[in-house]
């Protein structure tokens, strides 16, 4: 153990958190600060976390939590870990479980759905350039004109790296939410702007005496895979990125700029891919990193 208070970027401390239905109303109160006046949650039911196709061949979902409102609105809550190149595309085919669940099919429908909010927790930032980096995206469908097409559908992105305030800066419960999930680890006593009951619950929660030695176990457990999973990439990392810069030098000189720099880029991942294959990683995880398909990655030597 390292701390006061487990990590909440852990399965298992997210999960303890926000995942028991003892602390559901940690939950709603989280959500809540985060949601539109029209969508705010009174009641909340935990679904099932993991999502089964309608055909052997076609492929399943687990999400971290999965709940619905009373009213019928429905939640994915995502703590993402580590960078993946298609993580949009992964938050959008998450998403498309819920829609699909709520088809009627013993009787006749109307395909009046109820609205769908896919919430993720970033451990990470993909915003490239620093001039447009943002801690939080609100991503809902629009037309050309930047009015709103579809109002039931919603995703929200936090790049926790991104939020930088300080407890003298905080104005709203959002901001004291992502303070509390940002600093948690770091706490040796409950901060004054936190001594409200839902945050002095979540500090009891999230509290490490309070485990029972299986919680433990668990925890621990977690806790050396988000480190042994942050030094493999980061090794896997360092190595592709020296490998894969030279690669993609030398192409850039014998291609052109522009094009040079498309193959320097796919020589980096290439060489990406490579180090984590040499370290053990299996090839889907290293597909949804890399952005190459696992036949190319079973090539590799």
């Amino acid at each position: 153990m390292t701390g006061r208070y487990i990590n909440p970027y852990t399965d298992f401390g997210f999960k303890k958190l926000f995942g028991e239905p003892a602390n559901v109303d940690l939950l709603i109160d989280f959500l809540n600060s985060i949601l539109p006046e029209r969508h705010q949650i009174a009641e909340l039911e935990f679904q099932n976390t993991e999502n089964l196709p309608d055909y052997p061949t076609q492929r399943k979902a687990f999400f971290d939590i999965s709940c619905k409102s009373a009213s019928g609105e429905q939640f994915i809550v995502e703590m993402q870990k580590e960078s993946q190149r298609y993580f949009r595309d992964r938050a959008v085919f998450y998403s498309t479980f819920p829609i699909h669940n709520q088809a009627l099919k013993s009787r006749e429908w109307d395909f009046n759905l109820k609205p769908v909010y896919f919430v993720a927790l970033l451990n990470f930032t993909y915003d490239e350039e620093e001039d447009e980096q943002k801690f939080c995206r609100e991503v809902s469908l629009k037309d050309q004109d930047g009015k709103e097409f579809y109002k039931k559908l919603h995703y929200f992105f936090y790049q926790m790296p991104l939020f930088d305030k300080t407890e003298s800066e905080l104005r709203t419960q959002r901001d004291k939410w992502f303070y509390f999930l940002k600093n948690l680890v770091s706490f040796e006593e409950i901060p004054a702007i936190l001594c409200e009951p839902v945050f002095e619950k979540a500090f009891r929660t999230a509290a490490e005496v309070n485990l029972s030695g299986r919680e433990r176990d668990m925890y621990e457990r977690d806790l050396h895979i988000l480190w042994d999973n942050y030094a493999v990439m980061k090794t896997a990392t360092d190595n592709g990125f020296a490998a894969g810069h030279a690669a993609g030098h030398a192409a850039g000189h014998a291609a052109g700029h522009a094009e040079g720099h498309a193959e320097g880029e796919t020589a980096k991942a290439t060489e990406i891919a490579r180090s984590m294959k040499q370290e053990g990683l299996a090839a889907p995880l290293i597909a949804k990193m890399t952005g190459l398909a696992i036949e190319e990655i079973e090539r590799l030597q």
